[in-house]
């Protein structure tokens, strides 16, 4: 199996489990066991926003690409993050980068009004 990633400026969340070949993506199962050896479905006929491309089975494996939603400014690894190959079952771990730290402000000192 091998999953591409397409990376695209969103602010919604992308959640991508695997069991066998069935991959729910945002909670909504896709099947793709009976996707045939050397078949295709063409791109837009999987009714999903986060796939983009054609899904193939080649050789046996299946191959897809998911969009890849990033904030502002993603990293190199982010913006050209490399194929996944046969991801485990369960919960895929997508790329990310580490979220920003957000400032602790009650424990700033107050400033000093008084001059």
């Amino acid at each position: 199996m091998q999953i591409k990633f397409s990376p695209q400026r969103r602010d919604d969340l992308l959640t991508v489990t695997r069991a066998g070949d069935v991959f729910t993506i945002n909670g909504v199962p896709f099947d793709f066991s009976t996707l045939p050896d050397g078949a295709t479905i063409p791109a837009g006929e999987v009714p999903c926003e986060w796939l983009v491309g054609s899904v193939e089975r080649t050789a046996g494996e299946l191959h897809l690409t998911l969009i890849l939603p990033h904030g502002p400014g993603p990293s190199q690894a982010i913006a050209f993050p490399p194929p996944l190959i046969d991801p485990p079952d369960g919960m895929i771990a997508l790329p990310a980068d580490p979220q920003p730290s957000i400032p602790d402000t009650a424990e700033e000192e107050p400033a000093n009004v008084d001059g």
